[in-house]
This record gives C-alpha cells, structure tokens and sequence, in this order.
C-alpha cells in the first residue's frame, strides 16, 4: 500500500519586492519542505504580490510552515485553502506530434481537444499545440488521452487558487466594502 502524503495549498500575500521570492523559496529549501507547484502574480493591489505554493507536510506539520513563513521579512498574510471551499486551476500547453509516419492524425488530435473542451492555440506543419485550464485531474485525463499522438512537450503553470464565496485574502477591507 502505498502512502501518499496530503497536499495543501498555502496563499501568501508578500510585498511586490525584489528578493521575497528567494526568502520564501529559501525558507522550504533549508527546512527540506517540498513545493509540488509555485505560482506568482500582483494582486488588485500593485505592492502586494500572492504566491501559491502547493506543498505537503512530509517533513513538518502544516501549521509550523505557516508559522515559520508568516515570521519572514515582507510576508503580510498566509492562509492556507481548503479545497472544497476555494477554486484551484492550473494552465498547460501540450505539443502533439501530428504525423505517424505517412499518415496524419491531425483530426484525431483535434477530436480530443474537443472532446475535453480545450483550446487548440497553434497548428504548424507536423504538430498542433493546445491549451488548456483546469483542476489537475483534468488535465492529467488529457494528459493521457494524448498519449497515443507522442506528445513531443508539456509547459505546465504552477497552481493557482482563489477561495470561494465571501471569504478572501485581503489586507485592507473586506468583502463586500465599498472604498471609493
């Protein structure tokens, strides 16, 4: 049997400076935490910048990362999200070879782009590139539904994730107030 070890999803809202990236990274890198995903962008706000980071806590309980990364210099907020009440997604590109030997398989490919409802963003002579957004699952399922086409490469986004509802990150209001 084996055992798998449980994931979370840790939102962090840092000050948009340079080095913060490399303190928070560092942090997992010296107490031996694994990131599974990491994803980085600017909030509503241009100072303040979120970062997602999927770890487990195979080396140290959940709440002493999230005590540890709060005592970081320009870390404003950690919180970690429950999955069933927050929205995870994740972007990939995947090229697909389109020849088998004489024989095109474009249509094929096409078909299982359509089939999982995703997009087909580039058509060159050999290959076709598609993108697609979703849960992990999902995109593991076309993962393995374009195995048979020789997928030829796979970029893949980090995780992000937003809670659902009224609940939010935020530093300065909360939902629903008016700031004008």
């Amino acid at each position: 049997m084996v055992n798998e070890t449980k994931t979370y999803t840790l939102s962090i809202l840092v000050e948009n400076k340079p080095g913060v990236l490399t303190r928070v990274t560092g942090l997992f890198a010296r107490r031996a935490f694994n990131i599974h995903s990491l994803a980085v962008g600017t909030t509503e706000d241009v100072k303040v910048s979120r970062i997602t980071i999927v770890t487990d806590e195979s080396q140290a309980p959940i709440e002493q990362i999230t005590l540890q990364l709060q005592k970081l210099i320009n870390v404003l907020k950690v919180q970690i999200l429950d999955s069933a009440k927050s929205v995870h997604r994740e972007i990939v590109l995947i090229k697909v070879n389109t020849r088998q030997g004489k024989d095109s398989v474009r249509p094929e490919v096409i078909g299982v782009a359509n089939l999982f409802r995703v997009k087909v963003v580039d058509v060159a002579a050999e290959s076709i590139t598609i993108e697609a957004t979703g849960k992990e699952s999902k995109l593991e399922a076309l993962v393995q539904a374009l195995l048979p086409y020789e997928i030829l490469e796979i970029v893949r986004s980090g995780t992000i994730a937003i809670s659902r509802g009224r609940d939010i990150i935020n530093l300065h209001r909360e939902f629903g107030e008016n700031n004008l």
